[in-house]
């Protein structure tokens, strides 16, 4: 399940101890770093690593029944689940009944820099998401709304293969914009575009030293209003 991520550990991307440029402001409270996890990208990866060898990857099922394309699997305090029950958070994983492996220092130190790079106060620590992109693999426009608190925001990076992040508005008619999201971006958002929807172009063919063809994207989350 675990393919080309793990098949490029002691490849180095040219220039990454280099940001790329400044923030990128989608709306108010969303942003792009452009390449904030550049020099941290190969740490992160064996991390993650280390997080997938403990809690492998599972293609989930909604409630609809249908197989999500990207794998996923989760990490910290709460992991998110899906299946024909429903969309919920879980203090363990449902395949084993074992608590889910603890956030890395390393990930934390990332989400603490973003979270107050965007402005905000409180870091999303307490869920972790690791999703993992193949060729063709997508994710639908959808709001992030299984949490209970909705008041911190959302810290997203990018691994591996560029993606096509949809941006759209509070409600799933409005338009969609289009953001290229590099390996070593990071995107946070919150306040008044905590609920905006957004979702992944389907992945490209593509390749990349550290991951090969696919992407990984690591998601954080506050569940509770608990800090």
């Amino acid at each position: 399940m675990t393919g080309d991520l793990f098949d490029f550990r002691n490849a180095m991307e040219p220039g990454q101890d280099e940001n790329r440029s400044e923030r990128i402001q989608m709306d108010p409270g969303a942003f792009v770093f452009p390449g904030m996890a550049l020099s941290r990208a190969p740490d992160l990866l064996e991390a993650a690593r280390h997080i997938v060898r403990q809690a492998p990857f599972r293609h989930l099922v909604t409630p609809g029944g249908h197989r999500m394309s990207v794998a996923m699997t989760s990490f910290g305090d709460y992991g998110w689940v899906s299946d024909r029950s429903g969309y919920r958070y879980s203090r363990i994983r449902p395949d084993t009944g074992q608590l889910w492996p603890a956030t890395p220092d390393l990930f934390r130190s990332l989400v603490e820099e973003a979270t107050q790079a965007a402005g905000f106060q409180h870091p999303p620590l307490q869920s972790g998401l690791l999703n993992l992109y193949r060729p063709g693999t997508r994710l639908s426009l959808h709001q992030d709304r299984d949490e209970e608190d909705v008041e911190t925001p959302i810290v997203s990076v990018s691994l591996g293969v560029a993606a096509t992040f949809l941006w759209g508005g509070l409600d799933r008619a409005d338009p969609v914009r289009r953001f290229r999201l590099s390996h070593g971006d990071v995107v946070v958002w919150g306040g008044p575009s905590r609920m905006m929807y957004h979702g992944v172009a389907p992945l490209a063919v593509s390749s990349h030293p550290l991951t090969g063809e696919c992407r990984l994207n690591l998601t954080f989350r506050q569940v509770t209003r608990d800090v």
